[in-house]
């Protein structure tokens, strides 16, 4: 898109055409539908990264301590987004999923998880080997695992096709391959389309919602730290196995380890990784390098190594290994029987999870971070479960939006 200096005006601009994006331009729209409503999405369509590439997985939302927004937006958005694909007739697979343990040291973490649904008020059972099993003949737990029947899948690129359209529907105007440069005074904002000038500006820019905050003089204490997750898709015929299986996760870290997902056409995948990333939106190799990028973060990625309050150091090495398709598929073959190299050939594509680090206390955030004013919001954390919550979590962030602008 030629540059040009041209003002657009308009009372709301988001930057980010992500699912949490359209969605709080979309409750926005509503909350007050008279005001001009823009969405700045800087790839050729909304939900190019994280929203089009995550795993599709309806989460039901037992992983999250009671105090938590994941806890208070998981259950419900589980369920809003399950109505949401019921009306809009758009596939959804209710295949439910299995936590299984390896030996008896998982028990503790388990029975924080069952307590950790109940209080959630999530539907969660606890089942034998045996009651596992039926529910899944290929599984492998010890004596105890916990269902899910709640969890579900579906297409992330099909709901964001359909929330894209509803928000056209109902008036927002999502002007893609326009992408943030600078902020000016008075909410005047640089793109490479010209400038924009707006009453609030939503920054739900996903892998740069840091950097777009350090303008509006917010995330002082926080850097975006990516991680690269890849999944192992299987050969086998559709539903060669029928319901997730997840392993007990370390509660201390945001990651949930490697498992089977099953997608919305029954293909079996394991992963996702979480490799540590050295830019962004490191896809590839070489994709989309910035060298800025590669030094902040690798200096960053090293100062973990020395400082953090997790085990960084662990942590990368053990996931780089996840690079190694044989690697994979032995961490796959402790949940089920029957994984066999031979049937794990083909990668997916890669998505980029962007992790909120906490510089101060060198730890990265478990919860979602919202820091904003009565001119600006600032979305910096909303990773997994952040599309199965993206319903309940953009009202959210839309009614503190009202609240802060009242206050002026």
């Amino acid at each position: 898109m030629s540059f040009n200096l041209t003002m657009k005006t308009c009372d709301f601009l988001i930057i980010g055409g992500g699912i949490i994006g359209i969605n709080v331009a979309r409750y926005l729209k509503q909350t007050f539908p008279d005001t001009k409503i823009v969405v700045l999405e800087k790839e050729t369509h909304c939900g190019w990264h994280a929203s089009g590439r995550n795993s599709g997985v309806l989460h039901a939302g037992f992983y999250y301590t009671p105090d938590s927004l994941k806890a208070k937006f998981t259950r419900l958005g589980n369920q809003l987004l399950t109505a949401y694909c019921e009306e809009k007739d758009l596939p959804i697979n209710k295949c439910g999923k299995l936590v299984v343990t390896k030996d008896e040291t998982d028990f503790p973490a388990l029975d924080e998880l069952l307590k950790r649904g109940q209080n959630n008020g999530v539907v969660l059972k606890e089942v034998t080997e045996a009651e596992a099993k039926k529910i899944e003949p290929r599984v492998k737990t010890h004596q105890r695992a916990l269902f899910s029947p709640t969890t579900a899948s579906v297409n992330p690129k099909q709901v964001m096709e359909s929330m894209q359209q509803d928000a056209q529907y109902e008036g927002v105007e999502i002007h893609c391959g326009v992408s943030y440069r600078k902020r000016k005074a008075n909410n005047i904002i640089l793109t490479n389309a010209g400038y924009y000038q707006a009453g609030y500006v939503v920054n739900a820019a996903g892998l740069y919602a840091d950097k777009i905050a350090h303008d509006f003089h917010f995330s002082q204490q926080y850097r975006i730290l990516p991680f690269k997750g890849i999944y192992l898709y299987s050969n086998e015929q559709p539903f060669a196995i029928k319901t997730h299986i997840y392993p007990v996760p370390d509660l201390k870290n945001p990651f949930l380890g490697v498992h089977f997902t099953i997608s919305v056409d029954g293909k079996v995948k394991i992963g996702p990784t979480a490799i540590p990333a050295f830019w962004r939106e490191q896809y590839g190799w070489l994709a989309r390098v910035k060298l800025g990028e590669l030094i902040d973060i690798v200096s960053r990625q090293l100062r973990l190594f020395a400082f953090s309050q997790f085990d960084f150091r662990k942590l990368a090495f053990e996931e780089i290994k996840k690079y190694s398709r044989f690697n994979l598929v032995k961490l796959a073959s402790h949940l089920a029987t029957q994984v066999k190299i031979k049937s794990f050939t083909q990668f997916g594509q890669p998505g980029i999870r962007a992790q909120l680090l906490n510089i101060k206390e060198q730890k990265l955030e478990m919860d979602f971070v919202l820091e904003g004013d009565s001119q600006s919001m600032h979305i910096l954390n909303a990773v997994s479960p952040g599309f199965t919550s993206s319903l309940p979590f953009s009202r959210y962030v839309c009614d503190k939006i009202a609240n802060l602008m009242n206050s002026r």
